[in-house]
């Protein structure tokens, strides 16, 4: 079982309540538009292993710079026990994929697709793909969103489970 963090567009800005919602995960995701190496060093911190490297997973968005891009890719592709997940920053949701998204989905078939981008809330399965989505939204304070957003779930062997949608509070 594994208990993953999923954060995207935080634009710099990092929430010390972040801490306290992650403490519990084994695993974090970034979905992009992280805007800066601050955010991504204390994202590390959160979870770090025996030999101090964090479990941070993610892709870089429209608006990272060329460290954050040598750092991470522009989609990401992994199994994480039984589901295989894949990860764009620009990606759409189900059935309005742009693309080059709709392109790769196809390809690498996964269970679980993760975008960031919109700063829009979505957790929603797509049946033609037999695929959840899930974008949690924006976790920074610049964009047009309201509430600023993050989600914590499960992944029991092929299981995606205990979704959690936590509102970090008003931009």
């Amino acid at each position: 079982m594994t208990r993953i963090g999923l954060i995207s567009d935080t634009h710099g800005w990092f929430d010390e309540k972040l801490f306290e919602y992650f403490k519990d995960c084994d695993a974090l995701l970034h979905a992009g538009d992280w805007g800066g190496m601050d955010v991504v060093d204390k994202l590390q911190q959160l979870l770090p292993d025996s030999k101090g490297q964090g479990r941070l997973k993610g892709v870089f968005g429209n608006i990272d710079d060329q460290k954050i891009r040598s750092l991470f890719p522009e989609q990401l592709v992994f199994i994480c026990e039984g589901v295989k997940v894949m990860i764009r920053h620009i990606g759409g949701y189900p059935p309005k994929y742009n693309p080059e998204t709709r392109k790769e989905l196809l390809l690498h078939k996964p269970q679980l697709f993760i975008s960031g981008h919109s700063h829009i809330l979505k957790v929603m399965y797509d049946d033609k793909l037999q695929c959840l989505h899930m974008n949690p939204g924006a976790a920074g304070k610049q964009g047009w969103h309201k509430m600023r957003t993050i989600i914590r779930f499960t992944i029991d062997g092929k299981h995606i489970k205990d979704c959690e949608v936590i509102e970090l509070g008003k931009r």
